[in-house]
């Protein structure tokens, strides 16, 4: 495809301006003879440490692209669900995604797949250019860096696979995906490669996570980095997520217990200390780099995503949508008294949800994986496991609920039952982690329809809107498609 070439092709040219702008003006002979392009990667972009932390940092920028997980895929994975109401019809801001109209000429369809794409190469020629070049900085280094090339890989496969390709569980992974590219590309040599099967793209995934798990580094020296680079839980964490996609209750379980401890307060024994910080308020205001973020895209006042793919942008400032009254905001058990409706504002009887409340420039931390995340995740797999632990899986539910709702007890006709207590964790995930990107994949990863909302109709599991199309530049672009 060619729009997923082009970010790595800038790369290799503002590699080689750099370089050219460092020579001295009567060096001919190397002006008249540039190094192919072919040869580029290795030669120049891994050829010092700098230089290749350089091109690992490019990885995670492209994760964090506006169009990724610094915002609009965040964005377009909660709207097509059924907790938001647009109120301005602007297709600049995701409404055909709201109204299931998204066609494949449709702008989402294309920035997601060449956004994602685009950081996956980037990926891939961290992989490839690390292993061309095994003596430019120390071996543990290397695996290091490889490690954390996997598991952004994998991350953006997950997004790809989760919005392009059917639910895992409707065939177990059957139907056809998306292309598993695994090269680095800096030509339209290879375009052409035909989609693979849902199956295989969650063997790569996980491929790939438990390559990372192996070679990331326990912790780093900051917060910081312990929130913004991959680390060991950050591939564990990730892989409750994948498995719970799959529907493989029995490997949440076994991931969830090594970052989980046995009894509450929960708290990651090993590697980063995750644990749920007293106020929620505290990591979408005071503090994005606790122990409970596991994974953020940061935002800062000279790199952060501007506009209309802001989440700011898009709930708090211009408003683009509110929340639905008949979704989870008018859930009976959802309390005046919990704390995560401090993250909401009413103007009239329009409510509007402010989990991201600095203004432009929008600098508040996107969240991608926290801590509460894997403890639901934790939870539903013990609730869903053929043999249920429903007394661990309530606590877990009730570590959530309890952080911001601390007198709430849970009846017992909701949690008695394995269904029952299943039903009562959707209903917590809707809560914890409304506008952070999870409702639509909640609903497909179970086989549900997409409730109507506004002027937005149902949408089956057997329709076509049920998944994003695959974008006409992609189709014109790869023959074997």
């Amino acid at each position: 495809m060619l729009i997923r070439l082009l970010p790595p092709r800038a790369l290799a040219a503002a590699g080689l301006g750099a370089l050219l702008l460092a020579l001295p003006a009567c060096n001919e002979k190397t002006l008249l003879n540039p190094v192919p392009r072919t040869s580029l990667q290795g030669s120049l972009l891994f050829n010092t440490p700098d230089r290749v932390l350089g091109q690992v940092n490019g990885m995670y920028a492209g994760l964090k692209n506006g169009s990724f997980y610094g915002g609009r895929y965040l964005m377009l994975s909660d709207i097509r669900g059924e907790e938001f109401i647009n109120r301005l019809q602007n297709v600049f801001t995701g409404y055909d995604a709201w109204n299931h109209t998204i066609n494949s000429g449709s702008n989402d369809a294309l920035t997601t797949w060449s956004t994602a794409y685009a950081t996956i190469n980037s990926a891939n020629l961290v992989v490839d250019g690390l292993a061309a070049n095994p003596t430019v900085v120390p071996a543990a280094t290397a695996a290091q860096y490889t490690g954390e090339a996997k598991l952004v890989r994998a991350l953006s496969y997950f997004a790809l696979v989760t919005l392009y390709g059917q639910p895992y569980v409707k065939d177990s992974g059957a139907s056809l995906a998306v292309p598993l590219r695994l090269a680095g590309e800096i030509s339209t040599a290879n375009n052409d490669m035909a989609r693979s099967t849902v199956a295989a793209v969650y063997v790569q995934i996980l491929k790939d996570l438990n390559d990372a798990e192996a070679t990331l580094p326990l912790t780093y020296a900051t917060g910081l980095l312990n929130t913004t680079r991959a680390h060991r839980n950050t591939a564990i964490a990730l892989k409750t997520r994948v498995y719970l996609n799959m529907g493989r209750y029995a490997d949440v379980v076994t991931e969830a217990k090594k970052i989980v401890s046995a009894a509450a307060p929960f708290r990651a024994p090993s590697g980063v200390a995750h644990q749920l910080q007293a106020n929620i308020n505290t990591i979408f205001s005071t503090d994005y780099t606790t122990t409970e973020s596991i994974l953020s895209m940061p935002m800062t006042t000279l790199d952060n995503v501007s506009g209309q793919s802001s989440l700011g942008y898009e709930y708090t400032f211009n408003q683009e949508y509110n929340l639905n009254p008949t979704g989870i905001l008018g859930n009976a058990t959802w309390r005046a008294a919990d704390l995560r409706r401090t993250m909401l504002r009413t103007a009239g009887t329009t409510v509007y949800l402010t989990k991201y409340r600095t203004a432009n420039p929008y600098l508040d931390y996107v969240p991608v994986v926290r801590y509460a995340e894997v403890l639901l995740n934790y939870a539903e797999a013990l609730a869903r496991q053929p043999s249920p632990d429903l007394a661990t899986a309530t606590a877990l539910l009730t570590a959530v609920r309890q952080r911001s709702d601390a007198t709430y007890a849970f009846p017992a006709a909701a949690v008695g039952t394995a269904g029952a207590l299943t039903s009562t964790i959707w209903v917590e995930r809707r809560i914890e982690l409304l506008g952070e990107g999870f409702r639509s994949n909640d609903l497909l990863r179970n086989l549900l329809p997409i409730p109507a909302k506004g002027t937005a109709p149902a949408i089956s599991p057997s329709q076509p809107e049920y998944i994003f199309p695959i974008p006409n530049a992609e189709i014109s672009s790869n023959k074997l498609l």
